[in-house]
């Protein structure tokens, strides 16, 4: 496993497993930070993913640069980077396309040259891999959007988005888990609260598991918010592996 550990000021540093968004590399990343994380290294603050890198932020007064990377190299070399390969975790995020929620949907099919019902039936094809997680809690970057469908982000962002709004920016998609500004091409959203700081576990998913969209209607979607409100819904996953 090639990697590089660089300093990054004087309270982070930063291991670096390659320079473009694949998969592989960010299993490798994932692997790194979830097992990093259980070793519990004093003075270590925060591991953050990215697409190909893990920053860590730790405390100078507590463990120094050259000690902190001498034991992430250690551990980096003798760690199992196989052992998760065939496990895989999908997260149902049921979808609301078009109207008063996506009303960038009929946008994004005239750009693709297709039918808002194919805009609709190719977005929640795949199973998008989370590649991280940042901007605010629980905005997903996501991997894997058909590029047929891609389309540019809106030229005048518009100050508030619900939260829970779905869209597309170039060959990217993601979703917005709080109100806020935003330039993406919104075409549905999710009833779902995919973050609740209430909630035991704030934010719904992690990097390294996957999305799959799932088209409803807006009876459903009321419905569906509903039981949230009333603490009845079960979150649906598919675990595999």
């Amino acid at each position: 496993m090639e990697y590089k550990i660089l300093p990054v000021g004087d309270s982070a540093l930063t291991i670096v497993f390659g320079n473009e968004i694949d998969p592989e590399i960010s299993r490798v990343v994932r692997i790194a930070r979830k097992t990093l994380t259980k070793m519990n290294i004093e003075g270590v603050n925060e591991y953050v993913q990215t697409y190909a890198t893990l920053m860590v932020h730790y405390r100078p007064l507590v463990i120094g640069y050259d000690e902190l990377a001498s034991r992430i190299d250690f551990e980096l070399k003798h760690m199992n980077f196989e052992g998760d390969r065939m496990k895989k975790k999908t997260i149902l995020i049921p979808v609301c396309y078009g109207g008063e929620f996506g009303p960038d949907l009929e946008f994004v099919s005239e750009h693709a040259g297709i039918s808002e019902e194919e805009v609709i039936a190719r977005h929640s094809k795949p199973d998008y891999l989370i590649y991280m997680l940042g901007f605010m809690p629980g905005f997903v970057y996501l991997g894997g959007m058909d590029k047929s469908i891609a389309t540019p982000r809106l030229k005048d962002p518009r100050e508030r988005l619900e939260k829970g709004s779905v869209g597309i920016a170039a060959d990217q998609t993601g979703i917005y888990p709080l109100v806020s500004p935003g330039g993406w091409q919104i075409i549905g959203r999710t009833p779902l609260d995919l973050y609740d700081h209430n909630r035991e576990k704030a934010i719904l998913y992690e990097a390294g598991e996957f999305i799959r969209f799932v088209p409803i209607d807006k009876e459903e979607f009321f419905h569906i918010r509903r039981q949230i409100e009333n603490g009845e819904y079960e979150y649906q996953w598919i675990r595999e592996g």
